[in-house]
């Protein structure tokens, strides 16, 4: 995924199952990917419960579409998301869709947007279940995206913080452990895809686990690269070559020892 070029993207929200706060987060990771040609949220903007989104939405661009609930315990804007993303399809204009939320019944629209063709990214909480996980080409978890603007201390608080404190503060969040299935992961993907040396172009790598485990990420484990996650496992050698006049580096990875 990392390799995609300028994608023009559908941005679709479900206001009922993420967090406002982390909205300019998530566009600031969906730049990554693409430009969101489409910018809509879902929710039934009648209810009290939504009402932190109105300074968002308006600092973003964000479109609001109204959808009123019917009936009680249902979440009313999965059928307006549906019938939205299947116009914004056949309309042609969009390249790929980011479809932010945590609701695996939206499984079922990545699998048809990825059968048309499209690049389907999701972004939703760690809570999210699997089958909505691997019917997105990339699934991104909430938590990894930073810090919210709200959380953050003001210059004055933040001075009058222990050492400390400060680095607990700082500290990333982690959702995931270095464990035995995540070094099997990579070195199985490592050999998989390796030279007769044994040796594997980082990048293609990256891509090739991603098919396996679309919510696969550095972020998840508290690193913010590939390439230093890999470094810090000492299960693997690396070989960064300069190639071409410009002395770009490419990353070649290995397990050690099996070659």
């Amino acid at each position: 995924m990392e390799s995609i070029q300028d994608l023009r993207l559908a941005v679709l929200i479900d206001a009922d199952n993420v967090p406002y706060r982390k909205v300019k987060l998530m566009f600031e990771e969906i730049a990554k990917y693409g430009s969101p040609t489409f910018k809509r949220i879902y929710a039934d903007w009648t209810k009290p419960t939504v009402s932190g989104w109105k300074t968002v939405l308006l600092e973003n661009a964000i479109t609001p579409i109204q959808q009123y609930s019917y009936s009680v315990g249902k979440n009313s804007s999965d059928s307006a998301m549906i019938i939205d993303a299947m116009d914004i399809l056949y309309s042609g204009k969009v390249d790929g869709f980011c479809i932010v939320s945590s609701d695996s019944d939206f499984t079922r629209l990545a699998t048809r947007l990825r059968e048309a063709g499209m690049k389907v990214i999701g972004i939703g909480e760690k809570k999210t279940l699997t089958p909505f996980i691997t019917a997105c080409d990339k699934f991104i978890y909430i938590e990894i995206l930073g810090e919210d603007d709200n959380d953050s201390r003001s210059d004055e608080e933040s001075n009058s913080v222990d050492k400390t404190s400060a680095k607990k503060t700082s500290k990333k969040k982690t959702l995931r452990k270095i464990d035995k299935s995540l070094i099997r992961l990579l070195s199985t993907s490592i050999s998989d895809l390796g030279d007769e040396d044994g040796w594997t172009f980082l990048g293609d790598l990256g891509n090739f686990i991603l098919k396996k485990h679309p919510d696969f990420d550095p972020r998840n484990y508290g690193y913010p690269k590939m390439l230093a996650l890999i470094k810090d496992i000492n299960r693997f050698e690396v070989d960064e070559r300069e190639t071409g006049k410009r002395n770009i580096k490419h990353v070649f990875v290995r397990v050690k020892g099996n070659h």
